[in-house]
């Protein structure tokens, strides 16, 4: 079974057991949170109407907190000599599925 999830503006295809990393959760280490399923599929049945969704939910657990990789950022106008640079890390945090359930299995 698996599941579509939003978290942060995108969207996560999950498992029971996967650990993925989003942006970042105001949430301690250790804590569980929960993910509002776009789609989830249970064998040869998909569930993606908000009817079939009212009672699933996607339950993780907090990881832990960590930085992305840095972008770097050039912008160049030619003939003037005008650059900048800038850059960015991303704030993230790794989460742990532990259930996708609800269904009235």
């Amino acid at each position: 079974m698996y599941a579509v999830i939003r978290a942060g503006g995108k969207q996560y295809k999950v498992a029971s057991g996967d650990v993925i990393e989003v942006d970042r959760l105001a949430a301690d280490e250790g804590a569980e949170v929960s993910f509002e399923p776009v789609m989830v599929v249970d064998g040869d049945t998909l569930r993606a109407r908000a009817s079939d969704l009212g009672a699933a939910s996607v339950k993780g657990r907090v990881v832990g907190h960590k930085r992305g990789k840095k972008i770097r950022v050039f912008n160049y106008h030619r003939k003037t000599g005008w650059k900048r640079t800038r850059g960015h890390r991303s704030e993230l945090t790794r989460v742990e599925i532990t259930e996708i359930g609800g269904l009235g299995e």
